[in-house]
């Protein structure tokens, strides 16, 4: 099945790609973030406020062991996280139903099409499920990203999102560069 020891996963090249969880209640949505995040062998996670970190039962879970190999970093205040991952050059999108969103497809065309020595990395947030990324985040982020809905529900799980736009990023990026 091509699956990777957890020291091939250390050694890995991975997809420049952090996910920044604001604020996520659900330990079980944590545990998927990372088990997928592991999937697509991606740079890691922050996680940030009343988000909770390993080692955890309840997000070993769904985590399956991938918290012991994705890397993780934990910020008090998602705030923070930004200017850490601003100075580091990732492009910040939060991933938020707001005005002026773009679509992931749009989002990863724009950034494809920039030179390659401006992609440093993407960071991708994802907010509280109730209250969704807060404004004072969602007004440090580059841009938003938004996932097109057609049914009558307009959200969807926190991480089923990330799975989406984690699966959209890697998937991208591994066509552009050799992960």
């Amino acid at each position: 099945m091509h699956r990777l020891t957890p020291e091939a996963f250390a050694a890995a090249r991975k997809v420049p790609v952090v996910v920044v969880l604001d604020n996520v209640r659900s330990q079980h949505n944590v545990g998927a973030v990372f088990r997928t995040a592991d999937a697509f062998c991606l740079q890691g996670l922050c996680l940030c406020g009343i988000t909770c970190c390993p080692p955890n039962s309840e997000l070993h879970k769904t985590a399956l062991g991938a918290e012991q190999t994705v890397d993780y970093t934990y910020y008090p205040d998602t705030t923070d996280a930004i200017r850490a991952l601003h100075e580091q050059g990732y492009k910040v999108y939060a991933i938020e139903l707001a005005h002026n969103a773009v679509t992931p497809e749009q989002a990863i065309e724009n950034y494809c099409n920039q030179p390659a020595a401006d992609r440093q990395g993407v960071a991708l947030v994802l907010g509280h499920e109730v209250f969704g990324v807060a404004d004072e985040v969602m007004a440090m982020c580059d841009s938003c990203i938004e996932l097109p809905q057609y049914g009558t529900k307009h959200s969807l799980n926190v991480s089923v999102t990330a799975g989406i736009v984690m699966y959209a990023w890697a998937q991208a990026l591994r066509k552009q560069t050799d992960y």
